[in-house]
C-alpha cells in the first residue's frame, strides 16, 4: 500500500463523517499519533477530526480514557478488552460520535509466545457499538506501525455502516 492509498481513505473517512456531521476522536497506543498525523493532514479536517488521545503507558490508558486497571490487569494492554475500552473511552471523553483505536506490540521486542510481536488490536466505535479485530503484521517496527495506521484506516470504512 502506500501514501495515495492512505489519502484515499482519510477522504472517505472525511467524506463519511462530514455526510453525517458528526467528529472523529483518536485512541493511539503504538502508532503514537500516527493516525491522528494522517488524519489531520488532510486541510479541512478540523470539522471532522476532533481529538486523539496518546495514551502509550497502561496509566495514560488509565488516566485520560477510563481504562480500569482490572481490565489491564486481567487481558493485558494489547488485547481486545482493552482496545474496546479505549474507543470506548474515546467517545466518553470527548465531543466525536466515532472513534479508532490501536494497541499492539510494534517490536522489536517485547513479544511473547501468546502476543507476538506484530500483533495489534483495532476497535472502532461509534454510535451503535464498538467493532473490534485483531491483526498480526510482518516486518520492523516501522512497518508494523505503519500497517496498523492503514489498517486503522481501511477498517473504519468498511465497518462504518454498523457503527
Amino acid at each position: 500500500m502506500s501514501a495515495h492509498f492512505i489519502e484515499e481513505q482519510v477522504s472517505r473517512i472525511a467524506e463519511f463523517l462530514l455526510a453525517r456531521q458528526a467528529m472523529l476522536a483518536c485512541a493511539e497506543s503504538c502508532t503514537g499519533g500516527w493516525i491522528s498525523k494522517v488524519l489531520t493532514d488532510k486541510a479541512g479536517s478540523s470539522a471532522w477530526f476532533e481529538r486523539s488521545f496518546i495514551t502509550y503507558s497502561n496509566l495514560a490508558k488509565q488516566d485520560m480514557l477510563g481504562v480500569s486497571d482490572s481490565v489491564l490487569a486481567q487481558h493485558g494492554a494489547v488485547s481486545d478488552s482493552v482496545v474496546q475500552a479505549m474507543a470506548q473511552g474515546a467517545l466518553s471523553h470527548s465531543a466525536s460520535q466515532y472513534a479508532i483505536a490501536v494497541s499492539g506490540i510494534a517490536g522489536p521486542g517485547g513479544g511473547s509466545e501468546h502476543k507476538p510481536v506484530g500483533m495489534v488490536w483495532l476497535a472502532w466505535s461509534g454510535p451503535k457499538g464498538v467493532i473490534s479485530q485483531c491483526q498480526c503484521f510482518k516486518g520492523d517496527r516501522d512497518a508494523v506501525r505503519y500497517q496498523a495506521v492503514e489498517s486503522a484506516l481501511q477498517g473504519f470504512i468498511q465497518c462504518s455502516d454498523l457503527l
